[in-house]
């Protein structure tokens, strides 16, 4: 989205092809919970999707690309339930693999049932039937997938998984769906009648806020802290987050629905395979959130992806926060230099709220509060027509458009079109030059505020009577 277009206004974004209108509410009560579990490079994000019935999770044919515990909503049979996707579970694992079983045992323990994912070609092996060890303690009900069972002759190979004691084996093709329909059924069987009583809080109006930045900025410590629990897999290697993972969290009073993304890196041409997907799955969770957290790491030097990273919000239309990271770490010297970057090339943003933090100890998080408030205050501000008429009249007066080529364009006519982000529609004589329409936008923000959201100016050249007559 361009700041100034020269067309007739565009529809507002909140209900956009994303997803369902911002801020809408949602059927109550929690649904079910169901982990997909299950050693690396067995098919649990293809089963994912093909439980969901659309490409959500990152799938690539190799080991280890989904890290996260992803929760996404899912429907079967007009009951409604929601899967979520683990990373390769390896039990005796250490560094990040160990990171990742974690959260896998963490799903386990907060799902209501459990599909466990074996690859039927391969067989049992040693590391499934240690993970059905640790699921059997767990007392939750399981349901076991034989997967890549792609025709007949590979029925006989899902029978072999009757060994493992935990059941009897359904026969499924993720890639393919053959057998979906008989795994789902016998998920809908295994789960309670209702979800059991838990405090979620009610979802209707919840403000959806994404956590956006490049690589290794320390997101996910700022969810996990923002959440009070190890929530997302934090780990030294730059991308470790690839999927958008979400979460309600408790801040200020309010309950407010995170969404920790996957950095971005330099250049989409850059990324390959996993990394690409998930950068297009950040920009969808971006156009699908209200205001986005720009996470910086203020010991660094403004980098490329920062500023390409800001643009990108600005663009997508969303409210916006500038949060500088381990800001406990820096010396009077490096607090001096970080002024003068953030003056000379973030000068465009100057409206947004900035709030200097510590992802690891915390410091300053409930400054978070205030500025997202005031950037979705912003968001949906809108002016009432007369009195931004009685703004651009009394602005036209005082610093009228300088004139070139003997023509002086003016401003007729302004009306605010829509909110989220606010647009404004100018219908003027003539066109008006790039540098008075950033003079419009100085003064409109002066003005009426807008602190934390972009706003779009759109015109709408009025053509003199007689030359539209010719």
């Amino acid at each position: 989205m361009s700041e100034y277009d020269i067309e007739v206004v565009r529809p507002d974004l909140a209900g956009d092809e994303f997803g369902p209108e911002i801020g809408a509410g949602h059927e109550e009560g929690p649904a079910p919970m169901v982990a997909i579990v299950g050693r690396p490079n067995v098919g649990k994000s293809t089963l994912v999707n093909r439980i969901l019935g659309r490409r959500e999770a990152v799938v690539e044919d190799v080991p280890g690309v989904t890290r996260d515990r992803v929760a996404y909503d899912a429907n079967w049979g007009g009951r409604r339930f929601t899967v979520v996707d683990t990373g390769g579970w390896l039990p005796d694992a250490v560094g990040l693999a160990a990171a990742i079983a974690e959260q896998a045992r963490l799903a386990v323990e907060l799902a209501d049932a459990v599909v466990f994912v074996v690859d039927a070609t391969v067989g049992a092996t040693d590391v499934d039937e240690a993970v059905v060890e640790i699921l059997r303690r767990s007392g939750k009900p399981v349901v076991l997938a034989a997967n890549k069972v792609d025709d007949t002759a590979a029925e006989a190979d899902a029978a072999t998984l009757w060994g493992l004691g935990i059941g009897e084996p359904w026969p499924v093709s993720a890639l393919h769906g053959r057998g979906s329909g008989d795994l789902l059924d016998a998920i809908l069987d295994s789960l309670p009648e209702e979800a059991p009583p838990e405090d979620y809080g009610a979802e209707s109006g919840l403000r959806r806020v994404a956590l956006v930045g490049r690589p290794n900025v320390g997101k996910s410590s700022l969810l996990n802290k923002l959440a009070r629990e190890q929530r997302a897999v934090v780990h030294d290697v730059a991308g470790t987050t690839r999927d958008p993972v979400d979460e309600l969290i408790e801040l200020g009073g309010k309950t407010w629905r995170f969404v920790d993304t996957a950095g971005i890196r330099r250049r989409h041409r850059e990324n390959q395979g996993a990394d690409f997907y998930a950068t297009l799955r950040t920009r969808s969770a971006l156009e699908r959130s209200e205001v986005a957290v720009v996470l910086v790491d203020a010991g660094d030097p403004l980098a490329e992806q920062d500023l390409r990273i800001v643009s990108m919000v600005v663009e997508a239309g969303r409210g916006l926060v500038l949060a500088f990271n381990k800001w406990d770490l820096l010396d009077e010297e490096r607090r001096h230099y970080l002024e003068r970057e953030i003056d000379r090339q973030l000068h465009h943003v100057r409206w947004a709220p900035r709030v200097n933090v510590s992802a690891k100890t915390g410091r300053h998080v409930e400054k978070l509060v205030p500025a997202l408030e005031t950037a979705l205050e912003s968001w949906g501000s809108r002016v009432p027509t007369a009195k931004l008429n009685a703004f651009f009249a009394e602005l036209v007066a005082s610093h009228p458009h300088p004139v070139r080529s003997g023509k002086q364009p003016k401003v007729l006519f302004a009306t605010q079109a829509s909110v989220r982000p606010p647009r404004f529609v100018l219908f003027t004589s003539g066109f008006l030059e790039e540098g008075y329409r950033r003079f419009i936008e100085r003064r409109l923000r002066e003005e009426f505020g807008f602190a934390g959201s972009p706003i779009d100016i759109t015109m709408k050249i009025r053509e003199k009577r007689g030359k539209r007559r010719g």
